[in-house]
């Protein structure tokens, strides 16, 4: 990891085995990630892009899902893995996840020849605004640019308008970035509000309701300033299978129990780690002229420590499967 200041400046660099030895980063490309895993299943096993319209229980104590094309689906177990505006967490009560103070660029740059980087982290500091660029293959590097801004926004389609605002935020800033940005697909470049949702004790509605069962940013949207959104949602999947694994093979625990179970191990892991995503970015995102001095020239330089700060990142689980 290589972290520089707006002007191009090398403020400090990590090398994640010299930190912690158990400490890596693995750089993806969702679209990579979502098909190696449906690749798994029977060809027919999932529906992509079939938006949810309308779900109610039936008498019969099974839900019914209408979808956008007016097709419906009567089932005996739903796990919601919709993601931020999942119509089914706001069935089950779940408030709208809150704005929180900033928004992010994002875009996949694209190099036909092969891309030049190392394998490595380069994150840069501005005031108020952040950026970062990843490779994720030999061709890819997945970049963002975070800002500080008091509203959401309209939603922006124009890509060539995305593309118009990310540069003006970074005119001046290092080259390599910039080249990233120029050699990304209109296709790919987004702008979205950053959101969480805090599941406070007592307050928060549960996880599960029957056998409804929220998974992932459907349940715990968190701002991705830990990038442990997906990963969390990656946890509940595996906490999950095995709960439901037991239900199905004991009669000791019934689906309903299994998903109140995985709800009472998961929220003490995704609870904190929203908190503390978010103080992570209101910090890394603060303008004021001097925090940044003492940012870019003692927090970063001489008390940042990368072992201690990653912890979160590990998660220790018994495999599912056994041979």
């Amino acid at each position: 990891m290589v972290i520089k200041s707006e002007d191009g400046n090398e403020m400090r660099s990590f090398n994640f085995k010299d930190e912690d030895e158990s400490q890596e980063v693995r750089a993806v490309e969702r679209r990579i990630l979502l098909e190696t895993l449906a690749n798994q299943l029977p060809s027919d096993s999932v529906s992509f892009s079939s938006r949810l319209v309308n779900i109610q229980r039936e008498e019969n104590g099974e839900t019914k899902l209408q979808l956008q094309d007016g097709s419906e689906l009567s089932a005996k177990v739903v796990i919601a893995c919709d993601g931020i505006g999942s119509p089914v967490a706001k069935w089950m009560g779940f408030p709208q996840p809150k704005y929180v103070g900033h928004c992010a660029f994002r875009g996949l740059g694209y190099f036909p020849e092969g891309q030049p980087f190392n394998p490595r982290v380069n994150y840069i500091y501005g005031k108020g605004i952040r950026a970062a660029y990843v490779p994720v293959s030999s061709t890819k590097v997945y970049w963002f640019v975070c800002f500080n801004s008091s509203s959401p926004g309209p939603k922006i389609t124009d890509t060539s308008l995305l593309r118009q605002q990310t540069n003006e935020l970074v005119r001046n800033w290092p080259a390599d970035l910039l080249n990233v940005i120029d050699l990304t697909p209109d296709d790919t470049i987004i702008r979205t509000p950053l959101v969480d949702r805090w599941l406070w004790p007592v307050a928060s509605p549960p996880a599960s309701t029957g056998k409804v069962v929220l998974v992932g940013d459907a349940w715990h949207p968190m701002t991705p300033n830990l990038g442990q959104g997906a990963c969390c949602a990656l946890e509940d999947a595996v906490v999950l299978a095995k709960k439901l694994a037991e239900a199905v093979k004991s009669e000791a625990m019934s689906i309903e129990e299994a998903f109140r179970s995985y709800q009472d191990e998961r929220w003490g892991r995704v609870f904190p780690l929203t908190i503390r995503a978010n103080v992570v970015g209101t910090l890394l995102q603060w303008d004021d002229p001097l925090w940044c001095f003492v940012r870019n020239n003692i927090v970063i330089p001489k008390l940042v420590s990368l072992g201690p700060a990653l912890e979160h990142t590990n998660f220790e689980f018994e495999p599912l499967l056994t041979n």
